[in-house]
């Protein structure tokens, strides 16, 4: 059985596996051991924390294949970003230049750096190893987080980001860095995300451009991949369009990749997702399959399973194994998503 659960410092060695398979791109998971276990430990003392309103918490969940006891991908949601550390994108905008004199009017695209999602919570650090690519996997641990959000709103932001991975190479080049390089920060792409995923982010204050770029200045290749996203993180980005994400002209400072966004209440999936009462027994035949959850925090416990859902009950029945897998009891609770 696949489980998905908050990760423990025994974890460590499977993070750091992890971190070198997801390669350039994964700012959030840097191959830097001092770092992973200081993630590890803020998500231990984040699931376990008092909170009154989201700050500078974040649950860093593993993916285990219980069967053999590995760790085989992750998924995070950070509860409010840039409360400590600057958080910044790029935004789009227009200038209009009009002369009645000479009859011309130009519109002219600009970036211009801000940190306008401060506060808002973050879906990240998603990653599957290549083995478990298949049967839905991806998309279970994917949307598993949406049950987390709904359970534990109060928890993060009102609004929920995420920034997709922009146009880079097998190199980890990216032509929209490129130019940034060349003229202002001097060092090469994957040193800048490296720098920036350890939360040494001084370096971009100090060296970023402080006035909005012209993108029409910009060469060719770095103007084509504003707002385009890396060919892998498409699916990802297919499946947060569904949920009702949407780009509201913010991009990523090195890359270009979009960043979309949605109310956390808009969501479709914490929309949709059900709170059902437990009942133990035998597991009646069905086809239909089901994102569940149970609603605790430390102990959270997410996973998938054929389940027959009717919408004119607020019962289900989970077989015992199952039940003890979800860590949930007859008589309580858990939260349903349709696959």
């Amino acid at each position: 059985m696949l489980i998905i659960r908050p990760i423990r410092g025994n974890d460590f060695e499977a993070l750091y596996q992890i971190a070198e398979e997801s390669g350039h791109g994964f700012t959030s998971l840097p191959v830097n051991a001092d770092l992973l276990h200081s993630k590890i430990a803020r998500a231990e003392a984040s699931f376990s924390k008092s909170v009154d309103e989201p700050f500078d918490e974040g649950y860093l969940m593993v993916l285990e294949d219980t069967d053999t006891g590995e760790v085989v991908g992750t998924c995070g949601i950070e509860a409010a970003v840039g409360m400590e550390d600057a958080f910044y994108h790029y935004r789009l905008g227009t200038e209009v230049y009009h002369s009645e004199q000479i009859d011309v009017r130009n519109e002219v695209e600009t970036l211009t750096l801000c940190h306008d999602y401060t506060g808002a919570a973050e879906l990240c650090t998603l990653f599957l190893r290549d083995s478990y690519r298949k049967d839905n996997n991806g998309r279970m641990l994917s949307r598993s987080r949406f049950l987390f959000l709904a359970q534990h709103a109060a928890r993060f932001g009102e609004t929920v980001i995420a920034e997709m991975r922009g146009v880079s190479d097998e190199e980890g080049n990216s032509p929209f860095y490129a130019w940034l390089q060349q003229h202002f920060l001097g060092i090469d792409f994957i040193q800048a995300d490296y720098l920036s995923g350890l939360g040494k982010k001084a370096f971009m204050a100090e060296m970023m451009p402080r006035n909005p770029v012209y993108v029409c200045l910009l060469p060719e290749a770095a103007q084509k991949v504003i707002g385009e996203v890396h060919a892998n993180t498409r699916p990802a980005l297919n499946l947060l369009q569904a949920e009702g994400f949407r780009c509201r002209g913010y991009v990523d400072i090195f890359d270009g990749g979009p960043t979309v966004e949605c109310r956390l209440s808009d969501i479709r999936s914490v929309r949709e997702s059900r709170l059902l009462t437990v009942r133990l027994g035998v597991m009646p035949a069905t086809n239909t399959s089901y994102i569940i959850s149970n609603t605790l925090l430390a102990d959270y416990r997410a996973t998938s399973a054929n389940l027959l859902v009717t919408a004119d009950t607020d019962e289900v029945v989970l077989s015992p194994e199952l039940a003890a897998a979800l860590l949930v009891a007859e008589g309580e609770q858990i939260r349903v998503l349709a696959m």
